[in-house]
């Protein structure tokens, strides 16, 4: 069964999970992985879907996936 995304009150959420390390890169997206909550390599969260979240998974698309 595959999973879709959930409502809330707020709005959408968006899955997020890092595939790569940011070890190599620059500290501001390390930090910013760090900021989205993500801990290690296979690490899933669920954020809100908002235009700031949209902005911190552009910084680090290379080390991220995204399923809506």
């Amino acid at each position: 069964m595959a999973k879709r995304p959930t409502k809330t009150a707020e709005g959408r959420t968006v899955t997020i999970t890092l595939v790569k390390s940011p070890i190599g890169f620059n500290r501001t997206q390390a930090a910013t992985v760090q900021g989205m909550g993500l801990r290690r390599i296979g690490h899933s969260v669920n954020l809100l879907d908002t235009p700031a979240t949209r902005g911190m998974i552009l910084k680090v698309r290379h080390l991220v996936t995204v399923q809506e």
